[in-house]
């Protein structure tokens, strides 16, 4: 059987390549290249640079695999930075690394895994996939510290068959482990951290340098719409902010909306955070089948959290509501709200305003 495998240079992925090999796979490892690296390669702590292609390199001729670059450059500048870009100026806080996975890994890849006469795709994700019945189901990963079902909840019936994940019941300890024994080259490489395109975390930065705009002062103001002084361009803010917002008030002040129509952006305390309704669209049900009725579950409203118990109500044309039984603080649209049952995930949407 052929896969092929996405090799991003870093251990989980040498890993997950090493782990097909020796169930004997005909391997074929390859490196997305996505967008102009000479400022990247500048920094250590993101994925795709230079070095992380030669690393990825120097695994695929070790474990003796066929391996190449495929250039996805346009793609990824149409499906991830621009979108990246435009969500900012419209006053939301995007997940570009989703967008990522969504257009790039598990579509533009894997299309090019069928051109390739490939059964499957292979990645380096700790999380896992099982067949029941006649559906396949997406869990969280083993090791829950490294669990990434969160950034693959988009991926639908059709995808899940052709997509495996090596590292799914293991931790990350005895990935680097694996890495170590087998000799690879970048067995103690540390974790990509930052977005790719954005090495050293300054997102409006890279927004002005790439549109060639600078992005008009505005007003911050409190809810009852009291000027409390000038904000430095609304892209430099995101919901529940509040470092970094250079006022001198009598309290903690907060970012608690931001108003594209008017330049302004709200501040307010920290209990004015907190919602127990958020809405999602652009939900994708994982099984295939949108539920009738009320779903008890869980939800994340980012990434680095807890799962919290909800009530998920289907409102047609790909929208969702969710009911928090607790408060939920800083829920902020252009992110996404996953779903899940147990340790199975059973869909996710990016998050609206509400």
């Amino acid at each position: 059987m052929k896969v092929l495998i996405a090799m991003s240079g870093g251990v989980d992925s040498s890993v997950a390549a090493q782990l097909m090999k020796s169930k004997g796979y005909d391997c074929i490892g390859c490196t997305m290249k996505l967008y102009d690296k000479e400022e990247t390669d500048k920094c250590g702590k993101t994925c795709c640079s230079l070095d992380d292609v030669e690393d990825a390199r120097a695994v695929a001729y070790k474990l003796d695999m066929p391996y190449y670059v495929f250039n996805y450059t346009d793609e990824f500048e149409e499906a991830v930075i621009e979108p990246f870009i435009k969500c900012y100026e419209c006053g939301v806080t995007p997940n570009p690394c989703i967008e990522c996975n969504r257009h790039l890994k598990f579509r533009h890849l894997l299309d090019k895994a069928f051109a390739l006469d490939c059964d499957y795709i292979v990645t380096g994700h700790y999380a896992r996939i099982e067949k029941q019945g006649d559906k396949y189901i997406l869990k969280k990963a083993a090791d829950e510290s490294k669990d990434q079902s969160y950034v693959l909840h988009f991926l639908s019936q059709e995808q899940l068959a052709h997509i495996m994940f090596p590292l799914g019941e293991m931790c990350k300890a005895k990935a680097r482990d694996l890495a170590s024994e087998s000799g690879f080259i970048n067995a103690d490489k540390p974790d990509s951290q930052d977005i790719c395109f954005v090495p050293d975390g300054d997102y409006a930065k890279v927004i002005s340098e790439r549109t060639g705009r600078a992005y008009e002062p505005g007003n911050f103001v409190n809810k009852e719409g009291k000027i409390l002084g000038q904000h430095k361009g609304i892209i430099n803010y995101t919901i529940g902010q509040r470092k970094g917002l250079g006022l001198a008030l009598q309290e903690p002040a907060y970012v608690c909306e931001l108003r594209t129509d008017t330049n302004e952006v709200v501040l307010g305390k920290n209990e004015d955070l907190f919602s127990r309704d958020v809405y999602a669209g652009n939900f994708n049900w994982i099984s295939g089948e949108e539920p009738e009725g009320e779903v008890r579950c869980s939800a994340k409203i980012r990434y680095r959290m807890k799962e919290m118990p909800c009530t998920a109500v289907s409102l047609g044309d790909g929208k969702v509501k969710l009911t928090f039984d607790e408060p939920q603080r800083a829920v902020t649209p252009g992110q996404f709200a996953v779903l899940y049952d147990g340790d199975i995930v059973l869909g996710g949407g990016v998050i609206e305003f509400y």
